[in-house]
């Protein structure tokens, strides 16, 4: 061996090396990647020091196959075997922790020295571990070093959820279809042309803002990424696992992507794909009546894929957030668990996808139909009119505004645009004594306004109130200003 290191080109390469028995390092890298080229600097070293390990190198996106075996999901990336196993693994930018699992996997550099912490060689000394642990501070993919980058500008969460939303299914990758620029943007492109869809891409080669801004809004740190009906549904592993599975030509299906095949048949077939229950499905009566007693099982029924304590897809699970979020008493069924329903209640409904809600026995919709209804307040109107949820009274409307922020004031204008002195008044002393409140104009809503008068037996305002409880009005304000005591009555 002799304290070199050895590129490694094929899986059947490597399985040659490791059935030796020996102890051996993999360093997945890509020459993209920055902090892979400062660790093989110490890497290198570390091939000195230690002569009777085997020493590899692996390009991570070239040996798609290697990394699939290894998991491996961010790099630089290090995987540690002994005996033909895995015995550790390192992620990211860590030149110390690198040379302790190197020692505890190989043995001591020197006979007689204690195997941690490993020798670096001289010549790495404090220059290579400066400047790896100075980078590693700056580009890691850690956790902590993400919650460090600043947070992405609406304009950029605009342009991105624009170009997710550009193609039923959308690709970001490395390259494009005709030319990717590694090997798993080539995997998901030979998947997505295998299952015969119709899908968008982007090179993330092109464009450094959206590359580095798709990491942080999809809360994913790789390439490729894959997205259907504006879901991240993940990268190469996890497209390669739906693939085999048969679970990606399932969630396609489901959110009506047709083959590419099947489209010009549903054109020319003149197919309705418009949602409701259908008059006539060809279904028998037995069946009928089973997916009409699930349906009417419950008020508020949920036909997804899992359970709500374990969606086992994002929009099953976006539609379980929502109905939580109403407060909404639901039952569901999992389509998993029973393939008959499953079809036969797209047949029924009309309706191509899953997850679909129904409301007393009828279909609301999918998740993206949910979704809006919640966003425009029709959903809690719906729930209200059915029955489901009692409409929201005056009082509790006043309470859920009061308690809406720590200190909060209710007022004429906004803080920025007062619409009255007194107003004014308080929204100064506040920012003078640099207190953060929230606000209600209560111009804008006249059953607040006097609601409040009511509820509080307060006849004017402003009303100022902490933690619930009415403070007082512009009078009561400036007197605790002018006493020195309004910034620690709106902080006990």
């Amino acid at each position: 061996m002799g304290g070199s290191i050895k590129d490694v080109k094929s899986k059947a390469e490597l399985d040659n090396i490791t059935k030796s028995g020996e102890a051996v390092i993999l360093h997945f890298w890509a020459t993209w990647c920055d902090a892979s080229k400062q660790m093989d600097q110490v890497f290198s070293h570390l091939s000195t020091d230690f002569p009777k390990a085997h020493f590899l190198r692996v390009e991570a996106e070239e040996q798609p196959e290697i990394s699939e075996t290894f998991s491996v999901s961010a790099i630089p990336y290090f995987v540690f075997l002994k005996d033909g196993k895995t015995v550790d693994t390192l992620e990211g930018a860590d030149p110390s922790s690198l040379a302790n699992k190197v020692a505890k996997v190989a043995g001591s550099a020197n006979p007689g020295e204690p195997a941690a912490p490993a020798s670096l060689g001289m010549a790495a000394g404090p220059t290579i571990l400066e400047t790896v642990k100075e980078f590693a501070k700056e580009n890691s993919s850690s956790q902590q070093a993400n919650q460090a980058q600043p947070g992405l500008t609406d304009a950029v969460k605009k342009q991105l959820q624009q170009l997710i939303d550009s193609h039923p299914i959308m690709l970001f990758m490395k390259g494009n279809v005709e030319a990717p620029r590694c090997g798993f943007s080539r995997k998901v492109v030979d998947i997505l042309k295998d299952e015969n869809v119709k899908f968008g891409t982007f090179d993330i080669l092109s464009d450094t803002e959206v590359r580095e801004g798709l990491k942080l809004f999809s809360n994913w740190p790789t390439f490729p990424q894959l997205y259907c009906k504006g879901e991240l549904l993940g990268g190469c592993d996890i497209a390669i696992a739906m693939h085999e599975s048969g679970e990606l030509k399932e969630v396609f299906r489901d959110h009506g992507i047709d083959t590419i095949d099947s489209i010009e048949a549903k054109v020319s077939g003149g197919e309705n794909r418009k949602g409701g229950i259908a008059q006539s499905t060809g279904l028998s009566k037995t069946l009928t009546s089973k997916l009409e007693g699930l349906i009417n099982s419950s008020p508020v029924m949920l036909f997804m894929k899992g359970k709500p304590t374990e969606p086992k897809c994002g929009f099953s699970g976006k539609v379980v957030e929502i109905l939580r979020e109403e407060k909404v008493n639901f039952e569901s069924f999992d389509i998993l668990t029973d393939e008959e329903v499953r079809r036969a209640l797209k047949v029924y409904s009309n309706w191509s996808s899953y997850p679909q809600l129904y409301i007393k026995g009828e279909l609301i919709g999918g998740s993206d139909i949910v979704l809006e209804m919640q966003k425009s307040g029709e959903l809690k109107r719906v729930l209200v009119e059915k029955g489901i949820v009692q409409k929201e009274t005056l009082e509790d409307r006043l309470k859920s505004l009061i308690t809406s922020s720590p200190v909060m004031l209710f007022m004429k204008g906004t803080p920025d645009s007062p619409r009255c002195g007194f107003s004014s008044k308080v929204v100064n002393a506040l920012k003078d004594e640099g207190v953060s409140f929230g606000s209600f104009d209560i111009l804008s809503d006249e059953e607040v306004r006097q609601g409040l008068k009511v509820f509080s037996n307060w006849p004017t305002f402003p009303q100022l109130y902490y933690k619930g409880e009415l403070i007082g009005g512009c009078d009561i304000i400036m007197e605790l200003r002018d006493n020195g005591e309004l910034k620690s009555t709106l902080s006990e």
